[in-house]
């Protein structure tokens, strides 16, 4: 038994006892983490030199990748490291880092797609407002307060858990430190306070999640009575990537966070843990660059000047 003031270190999950299964979670986890490093970067990049791309879909695409950078750069390094020295612990300080930032980056992903999603509803159902009501002011203040309410989120989250008597040991059954892991660390009933959070916090999460169904539906009905089958197609274009990384985020979260307790394995919830924290930030640049034709252009000339140079 041990209390949080006396722990100095936390033990991860490892995922996998052998030195042969240690080895091949580590190329996996390298090459996804590399190629979430690549595909971000280079959609940051592309943006950032093209300047007919500095429109609001752009800017908040931007915007998502480097949320992306940064989540999967959270969890993903150190447990490469980890299984290369062949060992399970992180500091105390770096636990809380870990659950800060992941808690930060996630929030503010998910508020971002929901301001994507009202990006998408006015280009296509108000269109002449568009101008208007996605200025480059306004949207600077939506990414600014997507960004200031994922970092408020995280140290409410953050805070309050470390600030939890811990007396159940300090191995955490996750390969990184999360909020509900490090909650089953808690002897005291205090928890209850991060759970009331926690209800808070999905509260609003189900608002946003909400508010993108309704975008959506309105979008679908906005681009079926367009009367040009090309019209039609390149609505759904700039829609699609859109919806297809919001689908992967939320799934893979719901699923991890609401699946029911009778198919509660370790080695299930290390999978689903993958497919949440991993998974979209290395699919999303592939998403968007596969789908938009624009991006894909822009992409191609800037490889193309890149190695005219060298």
């Amino acid at each position: 038994m041990s209390n949080s003031s006396s722990i100095s270190q936390f033990l991860l999950l490892p995922f996998a006892g052998t030195q042969q299964m240690q080895l091949l979670h580590f190329c996996l986890f390298l090459a996804t983490y590399l190629t979430a490093l690549l595909g971000n970067s280079l959609i940051i990049a592309t943006i950032a030199w093209h300047h007919h791309l500095h429109t609001p879909m752009y800017f908040f695409l931007m915007n998502l990748a480097l949320l992306d950078l940064g989540a999967i750069s959270t969890t993903v390094p150190k447990s490469i490291v980890n299984s290369l020295r062949d060992t399970r612990d992180i500091s105390y300080a770096g636990c809380a880092a870990q659950v800060f930032l992941f808690v930060f980056f996630m929030s503010a992903e998910f508020f971002l797609l929901t301001i994507m999603a009202y990006d998408r509803y006015v280009a296509i159902c108000r269109p002449l407002y568009y101008g208007t009501l996605l200025g480059s002011r306004a949207c600077a203040h939506m990414a600014a307060a997507a960004w200031a309410s994922a970092v408020l989120n995280a140290l409410l989250h953050t805070a309050n858990t470390f600030s939890l008597p811990l007396c159940e040991g300090n191995a955490v059954a996750q390969f990184f430190c999360e909020v509900p892991q490090i909650l089953k660390l808690s002897c005291s009933r205090a928890y209850l306070r991060e759970v009331w959070l926690t209800v808070v916090s999905a509260c609003l999460l189900f608002g946003c999640f909400v508010f993108i169904v309704v975008s959506y539906v309105q979008i679908f009905r906005a681009v079926l009575r367009i009367p040009s089958e090309q019209g039609r197609h390149k609505a759904f274009a700039t829609c699609l990537p859109h919806l297809a990384v919001v689908s992967l985020f939320i799934s893979t979260g719901f699923f991890a966070n609401l699946k029911p307790s009778s198919i509660f394995s370790p080695s299930l919830d290390l999978v689903v843990s993958v497919l949440y924290s991993v998974v979209p930030p290395a699919v999303n640049p592939l998403i968007y660059s596969l789908r938009n034709q624009e991006l894909k252009t822009a992409l191609s000339k800037l490889l193309t000047g890149w190695f005219q140079k060298q």
